[in-house]
């Protein structure tokens, strides 16, 4: 009987992470799906790249805006309830998108998948940190990692092989049925956990003090909500300045590949899709081992080496391409992307480690506040930086030779933004030394 009702807890913990990572995929591909399709809908809709770029950053915007207090309603009603909300947004989002008969509707149907993303996203971290012990942790990190990878690695393959066939629009149509299906598995799946006493889900800035009461899970006591102000005193602060800074980066790659490799090296939409997958698809292979990397070396010293192989690929871009072409492309990815795998995972577990329970849902929400304002950056400044650099907002209209000035130009300020955040991870050991303990949970 017993071993019956291991083999039970087992699978029902299997299909759990299941459908948690397909969660986590969806919002990512979300993510990523959009970018390839910039080129196609600006001549779809006759629109400069300012405006279409509208349709990346509205999705990244609307997450950003909603992330903690995704995190927060998760706390106060229920993990479950909450992400079955966000996908039911999301797939609200994607179906307005696929029908969208103009540019600023799609842009509107981009706000309503953004909004269920930062469910999605924030969510499913909370949930799989509820099932890793302490020394799996890394492992349950670096799986979200690898799904993570896997949604931005489909996004352009998927978009490269649809966009010919239905259109800039039809992106949409692949993220209906995987979100029906989310919502389906995540009701079946995921068991109930709703807290007895709801938090404050707008707590004083200047308030410190503990209630009592029951906490998600079973038999666990549940602190008063934690002002973000302490929070951020807890050793939390520099995870979140390093995500800003790492986020940028990566989301410059997905932006600025897109035009360089169509309009800068003559490739076709399929070609440039199938080559923007080659580093997610690193990641993914990469995923679980980093988290083993983090559990077995310790996170600081595995969040270290990701930032010098990031700031090592950044700066790789800024010349290789130019010089050999797909190979220095190719070779820049082999060398940025694992990189920010091992940071990732590395980053995430040290953050989440010593987390009270009923304080997941808000400190997973603030980092993933801290990467989607990073991915606003890399869309929206460091666009605007690429555009700049090319010498003409119509880019559709640039020369190969303008394309590699503006690649170069905005991979090497890319590069100086890693080094940065190297710089900012080398002061974050005096600030957590200097930092206070969590508060204990009353129970």
């Amino acid at each position: 009987m017993q071993q019956a009702g291991t083999i039970t807890g087992n699978r029902s913990r299997l299909g759990g992470r299941i459908t948690l990572a397909l969660a986590m995929l969806l919002a990512s591909l979300g993510t990523s799906i959009a970018n390839i399709a910039l080129p196609t809908l600006s001549r779809e809709f006759a629109a400069p790249f300012a405006e279409v770029q509208a349709v990346v950053v509205a999705y990244l915007l609307a997450m950003t805006v909603t992330v903690v207090h995704a995190g927060r309603l998760g706390d106060a009603y229920g993990l479950k309830r909450t992400l079955l909300a966000g996908l039911g947004l999301f797939f609200a989002g994607s179906l307005l998108g696929a029908l969208a008969p103009d540019l600023w509707t799609l842009i509107g149907a981009r706000v309503l998948q953004g909004i269920g993303a930062a469910f999605l996203m924030t969510l499913s971290m909370a949930l799989m940190r509820e099932t890793a012990s302490a020394g799996s942790l890394g492992r349950a990190m670096g799986l979200l990692g690898t799904v993570s990878a896997l949604g931005t690695a489909l996004g352009p393959t998927l978009g490269g092989l649809v966009i010919p066939i239905l259109g800039g629009r039809g992106i949409f149509w692949v993220q209906v049925p995987l979100a029906a299906i989310a919502s389906v598995m995540a009701f079946a799946l995921l068991p109930a956990r709703v807290p007895a006493v709801q938090p404050d889900l707008m707590p004083n800035a200047d308030s410190g003090g503990q209630g009592k009461g029951q906490g998600q899970g079973a038999g666990q006591g549940r602190a008063a909500a934690v002002p973000l102000r302490a929070m951020l005193r807890h050793g939390l602060l520099p995870h979140l300045i390093v995500n800003v800074l790492v986020a940028n980066v990566m989301m410059t790659t997905l932006v600025v590949a897109p035009f360089y490799l169509g309009q800068g090296l003559g490739l076709t939409d399929t070609r440039v899709g199938l080559l923007m997958a080659i580093g997610p698809v690193i990641s993914i292979v990469s995923g679980v081992p980093s988290g083993r990397m983090v559990d077995a070396w310790g996170s600081r010293r595995v969040l270290l080496v990701g930032l010098v192989l990031m700031a090592a690929g950044a700066f790789a871009l800024a010349f290789l391409p130019n010089r050999i072409g797909v190979a220095g492309y190719v070779l820049s990815i082999l060398v940025l992307t694992p990189g920010y795998q091992l940071f990732q995972s590395a980053n995430n577990t040290e953050a989440l480690a010593d987390v009270a329970p009923d304080r997941r849902g808000t400190v997973s929400g603030l980092l993933n506040l801290s990467r989607n304002l990073g991915l606003i950056g890399g869309a929206s400044l460091m666009g605007t930086v690429f555009a700049h650099s090319v010498g003409t907002k119509a880019l559709a209209l640039a020369s190969p030779a303008a394309m590699a000035g503006g690649l170069q130009r905005t991979f090497l300020l890319a590069g100086g933004i890693v080094t940065l955040a190297i710089v900012v991870q080398g002061l974050a050991r005096r600030w957590v030394r200097a930092a206070p303990a969590w508060p204990a949970v009353s129970g």
